[in-house]
């Protein structure tokens, strides 16, 4: 095993739960009951889009649930749309918006908050951090907001966005085996142990690498607020409170985008200083980071969908 040196706060020894080496420890049944319990809850019909300081009074295009869509900002906040003009059918995310509505770039229609035609927006959601987008769910009543995780409140926010060829089941279904994360990102995590694990969540002491063999050591809860998104919570050591959400958009039926939020927080003094006057340093660094561990996870994630899709069975070698 490499090297870790630890620093920052000092955590009381606790042990394990679990026993034996990790291909024992990440049993696919316990995954599978943690996923099955996580597809069971409730989603208000919302799906991430993107985050929030990125959707501007320009219009961008996403492609949702198998559609494109125009998202832009107008005086009273996003505005997501059929990314189709409904006289010709011209790409509205090519045009510009002007007076709080996109302009066409063929012929010049505006379009804003009111139906028109074949032209109707969605209900959009702005939390600060991320932008949401509802849409009719077989199954789901429509919530006026996403059920979202409980966030540390003046904390440094960073947002990734990554497409992977895989639902997004298999994203969730990636943080619910926290035992991987030394195997395959050694550059990041030096020593992982369990210390509680339920059907709907997981703790974990994990020594989490800041430079080669540096390393500050935090328990972190991971939890499923609902079908498409886990959250990972520090709940002990250094930045307790911060948050990690990894949120799962389907983009059609065989890609998905992988949002992923990290909502830092310290007690440490000079935290609030360095969010204040550093924070445009920083921000790009978290994002950075994370989309280092997504490149490697979306692979890790698009190989289950394949195996998945050739009928793979999990072989029985967990603890039972």
């Amino acid at each position: 095993m490499a090297t870790v040196w630890r620093f920052g706060t000092v955590l009381p020894p606790a042990p394990s739960v679990l026993d034996g080496p990790d291909y024992t420890q990440a049993d696919p049944r316990w995954i599978g009951r943690a996923l099955a319990a996580s597809q069971a809850k409730p989603t208000g019909g919302w799906y991430v889009v993107d985050a929030s300081r990125v959707i501007r009074d320009t219009p961008r295009r996403y492609r949702l649930l198998g559609q494109d869509w125009v998202v832009f900002r107008d005086a009273q906040g996003v505005v997501v749309g059929p990314d189709a003009c409904p006289h010709m059918g011209a790409s509205l995310s090519t045009g510009r918006c002007q007076g709080g509505q996109v302009v066409c770039p063929w012929h010049g229609l505006r379009l804003g908050r009111q139906r028109r035609a074949s032209w109707v927006p969605v209900p959009a959601y702005d939390d600060g951090v991320l932008v949401w987008a509802r849409f009719d769910e077989e199954g789901q009543e429509p919530t006026e907001r996403p059920f979202l995780p409980e966030r540390p409140t003046g904390g440094l926010a960073a947002v990734m966005r990554l497409e992977a060829a895989c639902h997004p089941r298999d994203v969730v279904e990636n943080r619910l085996d926290p035992w991987h994360g030394t195997h395959f990102h050694p550059h990041s995590f030096g020593t992982l142990h369990v210390l509680a694990q339920s059907d709907d969540d997981i703790v974990v002491r994990v020594a989490y690498r800041v430079l080669g063999p540096l390393a500050v050591e935090v328990d972190a809860r991971f939890h499923t607020p609902d079908p498409r998104c886990i959250t990972m919570t520090i709940v002990a050591g250094e930045g307790t409170g911060s948050v990690v959400e990894t949120h799962a958009t389907p983009l059609d039926d065989q890609r998905s985008a992988v949002v992923e939020a990290t909502i830092a927080t310290s007690e440490r003094p000079g935290f609030q200083w360095a969010v204040r006057r550093l924070g445009w340093f920083i921000r790009p660094l978290v994002e950075a980071r994370a989309r280092r561990l997504w490149v490697e996870d979306a692979a890790y994630a698009e190989r289950r969908l394949a195996l998945r899709e050739q009928g793979f069975a999990d072989l029985p070698l967990g603890r039972g």
